[in-house]
């Protein structure tokens, strides 16, 4: 899973990529560092691809179009000099329902894998994929010895920072943001400092009022 050494090594090069790849707002650009990792929130068909299930966009949607091209180019930016990336994938099984939401993402039906432009990630020897179950994906990295997937890639690469881009900004993106958080307060993540959310990179619903959650 990448070049832990060349990663480390990149110092001030790396930081200045970064900054000019995810031009985050001025108090925040401080965060950006060569142990930053990326993290893609389902960008998958389910929720991003027109028609193509309860929570996706009915019509042409610039926001999502424009967040599918943010983390897509971020994502090649981290993979062509083997930084590390981890992706969420929602995905759920029929008979688990995940209200108040309508059923989306049911495994085999296509929803739950990422959107064609993003497909080159599941080959991709940089990149972690975890599929969750519900909407926090840290809590959904738990696995049933109680280890942490999402944990265990922080502490592979010592990783202090993480930008995260996806869908949706005030529910998944958001959830999996707080919980990291309060588990970096709990000493849970270690080296993690922060988390910085590209805002350019995010993108929430826009759906009929008797579809929306």
């Amino acid at each position: 899973m990448g070049s832990e050494g060349t990663y480390g090594d990149a110092g001030a090069a790396a930081i200045d990529l970064l900054r000019s790849a995810a031009p985050v707002r001025p108090d925040g650009d401080h965060l950006l560092t060569n142990r930053t990792g990326l993290v893609l929130v389902d960008v998958v068909n389910g929720f991003c691809t027109i028609g193509a299930g309860n929570l996706a966009p009915v019509t042409p949607n610039k926001q999502i179009e424009n967040m599918v091209e943010e983390a897509g180019r971020l994502a090649k930016v981290f993979c062509d000099r083997n930084w590390p990336v981890f992706a969420f994938l929602d995905t759920h099984y029929p008979d688990k329902p995940e209200p108040p939401f309508p059923p989306h993402c049911i495994i085999g039906s296509g929803e739950e894998n990422f959107v064609p432009a993003l497909e080159w990630l599941e080959n991709d020897p940089n990149v972690t994929i975890r599929r969750k179950d519900c909407i926090d994906g840290y809590l959904a990295s738990f696995e049933k010895d109680g280890s942490n997937v999402f944990g265990d890639w922080i502490a592979k690469f010592q990783i202090q920072t993480v930008l995260v881009v996806g869908i949706c900004t005030d529910y998944c993106v958001l959830d999996f943001a707080s919980s990291t958080l309060a588990a970096r307060n709990i000493g849970r993540v270690p080296p993690l400092q922060d988390v910085v959310i590209y805002s350019e990179g995010c993108a929430t619903f826009d759906l009929p009022v008797q579809v929306a959650p």
